[in-house]
């Protein structure tokens, strides 16, 4: 139906709504039912089994499958029972049934984090403005668009003030469209392209200027995004640089190990002149050995929980990449108002001889509205005034009724100004109201004795004068001018009706501190982040709260966005760094800011709020939007959204970062250095001419013993000094900060307590030092190498401090431990598993050896850690 060609009453009345009342929540509910949810149809998901063949397509596991297919032939040419098929093939499934598992828990992670920042719209029901989830809109609805909101649903406009959309995702026109609230008349009923639909709002386009209502006319699928989209797939979650860094090492281990394994292979065909199935099983050992298979599932789980366990702390996490660059921040840009401070401002005092004139122009030119049961909705700076307004005499919803607003010239970051049109006495009265500087500027006169007087220097000289001394106290300030006209003007262009105003009056408002924000800018000293305040405030009032704050320490200054302006690109590169507080800045300067400090080579968060900020989150190496007060098209651009808009918890984030990137740190050590000590054991046993220990062997311990306790250490709560370190390098490697020397190390120090097991195990057996198989050495040697990972896991807790210093206690890793320990002896213990992997029964003395074998790995490693310690002491 071309709602385009119908008039507003007509389109109401055949939706059966209401533009005063909107819909019951009876009828919107009787509607959803009907018509479904306002969401576009989602790709499918993938199957449980096509998940789980993708499990088997890794080059490793195609590696095994093939060493037992292999394995399953000789056995039944061997005429023997095909134990090691079934053990490889158990651990296979194993490891495919856990990835599956990890994978839909990482992805319900995601989508509940998805659920939680969620668009909403302002809609009309049963006569009050309510805020709901966008998918819950119904045909019929009436709902209320402003600056920076994502279009939800299809609609026909009611009302629009100045409002432009862009609609470049449906009409491919990069210019944002002037709309219109009346019916668009057609020749001979012929469709008038989208594009020209200018009475009418689009699903997939974004408000960029004023604001508007419009009734929703089609919803989800009927929309025009819907017709054109048929399916919309969801853009899957880029892989983070770790996890990137993480496949090429698997995919480099892969090759050269199937490398070494092919070498050995053929030495050994070489040597002996014929083939051998020992042969072939000794290389599949070092392909095993080499490879860390759980190590990709640890590190996306790891991921995946800490991005929940941020979204507790009050920050969504929408792109897994900024967990990572969070851990590396340098610079924290973020905006003033409810960021550092508590966003609650209460006008404080006024300066003008008649506050309840002031008041009543600052309320009325305001889109803050007063409801029935007094509360206030809106911007926190008009809710202020409006509350004012009310507390002098002059409650909103009688302004309103008497002087209804007739034309306005919406907010713009740029003037600085608002400006509304109201019917008073046979005229028309215009209220401005907007930053003092610019709004003095363009009065010609001032309301002085009752009287309108014209504006001088000296007069000009003492609002200013008041001005700043409400500034120097922290209060925003805001000016209010007024206009009277014959009749409402004919275009409302700020070049000819923001002119020859009269100043009636300025108010001052508080807006407090937020407390925890001081301790955080603190805590951001102590971690190496320097934080930077960008306003669009009075430059006093940015310099009172920074100073409050500590922002302004060590000889930084402030600028306003008047002296960035007039600074060369040189001049900028050579004071940026001199430069802690910004304040009376335009958006763009936000991305110039940004861009120099990333120029620089630091790794820099920037946070926002409005339309007009989103290029200056996009172009940050950490975009943060604002949960609150942060318009949709901020929250799509950034990585992380705050859902309490607190500085504070931006400090908490990065800390959050740092944990989970040290914890993965860990978990990538524990599970490296037990693949070097596997290649080191396999490779020495085979150089000496004897097997230490078979592919199933280490299967068991790489994907049983290993994998919880590596789990448990993503589960690590953070170190205490975790904060008191510099950032990160973001360029540095996964192997920096000494891990590959430590791993390497400790490789072989597992390494040389499980050939001694293995050695001790035999002589227990037969009484020989010899070097030859022996059955009793390979289930010593399987014991202490698990044993070994087991309490090695511990020293992993952290890299150069004593685990016997630690204050803090991981219960997890408690239960991982005990696991893992139950898992090994019920393999070596109970018959038929004993049987399958060829293990013999050992007794109690010497399993209480093999364990303290393992143990051994504790002292050892806490030597090496203090003399570490020492010698970075003495760096």
């Amino acid at each position: 139906m071309k709602r385009y060609c119908q008039e507003k009453e007509e389109v109401l009345s055949q939706l059966q709504t209401s533009a005063k009342q909107g819909l019951t929540n009876g009828e919107a509910e009787k509607r959803l039912a009907e018509n479904g949810k306002n969401k576009l149809v989602a790709a499918k998901k993938k199957s449980l089994v096509r998940r789980f063949l993708e499990q088997l397509t890794d080059p490793m596991i195609i590696i095994l499958i093939v060493a037992a297919v292999i394995s399953g032939v000789i056995a039944v040419i061997e005429n023997e029972f095909p134990s090691d098929v079934i053990i490889i093939l158990a651990v296979v499934i194993l490891n495919a049934v856990l990835g599956v598992f990890q994978e839909s828990k990482a992805e319900k992670a995601i989508e509940a984090l998805q659920e939680m920042s969620a668009a909403t719209s302002k809609v009309l029901r049963e006569g009050k403005v309510v805020v709901l989830h966008s998918e819950e809109l119904v045909v019929g609805d009436i709902v209320y668009l402003e600056a920076g909101d994502a279009v939800p649903a299809d609609g026909r406009i009611l009302e629009s003030a100045s409002l432009k959309i862009e609609e470049a995702a449906l009409t491919g026109e990069s210019v944002p469209v002037n709309k219109i609230s009346e019916s668009i008349a057609t020749e001979n009923g012929k469709d008038v392209p989208l594009g020209d639909r200018k009475n009418m709002v689009y699903m997939g386009s974004t408000v960029v200027y004023g604001r508007g209502v419009f009734v929703v006319t089609a919803t989800g699928m009927d929309t025009e995004m819907g017709k054109i989209a048929g399916a919309l797939a969801q853009a899957e979650e880029g892989k983070t640089p770790l996890q990137i860094k993480l496949g090429q090492l698997s995919k480099v281990l892969t090759w050269l190990v199937l490398g070494i394994s092919l070498v050995v292979f053929g030495v050994q065909l070489l040597r002996a002149g014929r083939f051998e199935f020992e042969f072939f099983m000794i290389a599949v050992s070092l392909a095993v050995a080499a490879i860390p298979e759980g190590l990709a599932a640890v590190v996306t789980v790891v991921l995946s929980i800490g991005v929940t366990n941020m979204s507790k702390r009050n920050a969504i996490i929408r792109k897994l990449t900024a967990v990572e660059t969070l851990g590396c921040a340098q610079i924290i840009c973020s905006d003033k108002t409810g960021t550092l401070t508590q966003n609650k401002m209460t006008v404080v005092e006024c300066y003008g001889e008649d506050e309840k004139r002031v008041a009543l122009g600052m309320a009325l030119c305001s889109d803050a509205q007063q409801n029935e049961d007094l509360t206030i909705t809106g911007e926190p700076t008009e809710a202020a005034l409006v509350a004012w307004s009310a507390k002098v005499g002059c409650p909103k919803p009688q302004l309103k009724e008497k002087f209804p607003r007739i034309g306005e010239l919406p907010f713009d970051s740029n003037r600085k100004m608002m400006t509304t049109f109201h019917p008073k006495e046979g005229e028309v009265v215009q209220y401005t109201k907007g930053a003092p500087d610019v709004v003095i500027d363009r009065c010609s006169h001032c309301l002085q004795n009752g009287q309108i007087v014209p504006m001088t220097e000296e007069i000009k000289s003492q609002i200013e004068t008041a001005n700043k001394n409400m500034a120097d106290r922290a209060l925003r300030v805001l000016a209010c001018a007024e206009r009277v006209w014959a009749k409402l003007p004919d275009e409302y262009e700020s070049e000819t009706v923001e002119i020859e105003m009269c100043f009636t009056g300025l108010c001052g408002m508080i807006d407090p501190v937020r407390p925890e924000v001081k301790q955080a800018i603190e805590q951001c000293r102590e971690a190496g982040i320097r934080p930077i305040m960008i306003t669009g405030d009075h430059v006093d009032t940015a310099v009172a709260i920074a100073n409050e704050l500590g922002i302004l320490s060590d000889g930084a200054k402030a600028v306003t966005g008047a002296q960035l302006s007039e600074m060369s690109d040189e001049e900028f590169e050579k004071e940026f760094r001199n430069i802690s507080v910004y304040a009376r800045v335009q958006p763009e300067h936000k991305t110039r800011i940004v861009n120099a400090w990333r120029s620089a080579g630091f790794v820099t968060a920037m946070t926002g709020d409005g339309v007009n900020d989103a290029p200056s989150i996009k172009s940050a190496d950490i975009g943060v939007g604002m949960g609150i007060t942060g318009t949709d098209v901020t929250k799509n651009v950034a990585d992380m959204v705050l859902t309490d808009d607190n500085f504070a918890t931006i400090v908490g984030a990065v800390e959050e970062g740092r944990r989970i990137y040290e914890n993965i740190r860990k978990a990538i050590q524990f599970l490296l250095a037990s693949n070097m000590s596997e290649v080191i054991s396999i490779f020495i046993a085979t150089l000496l001419g004897f097997t230490i220990l078979k592919p199933v062997h280490l299967l068991w311990i790489n994907l049983v013993t290993d994998t919880f306790p590596a789990l448990a250490l993503g589960m690590e709560k953070s170190e205490p000094d975790v904060m008191k370190r510099k950032p990160r390098d973001s360029k540095a490697g996964i192997f920096s900060g000494g891990l590959g020397v430590d791993l390497l190390y400790q490789g072989l120090v597992v390494s040389a307590l499980t050939l001694l097991s293995y050695f001790l195990g035999h002589f227990i057996e037969t009484g020989e030092w010899t070097i030859t198989n022996s059955e009793y050495g390979v289930t010593m040697a399987f014991l202490t190498m698990s044993m070994a990972e087991i309490f090695h896991s511990l020293n992993m807790r952290s890299q150069r401090k004593s685990i016997f210093g630690l204050k803090t206690f991981n219960k997890t890793l408690l239960f991982a431990l005990i696991g893992s320990f139950l898992a090994t002896t019920l393999v070596c213990e109970v018959p038929f598993l004993a049987n399958a992997f060829g293990f013999e029964h050992v007794n109690f003395l010497d399993y209480a050896l093999a364990i303290v074998l393992g143990a051994c790995v504790i002292p050892i490693v806490e030597i090496v850690k203090l003399v570490q310690r020492k010698v970075a002491k003495n760096r």
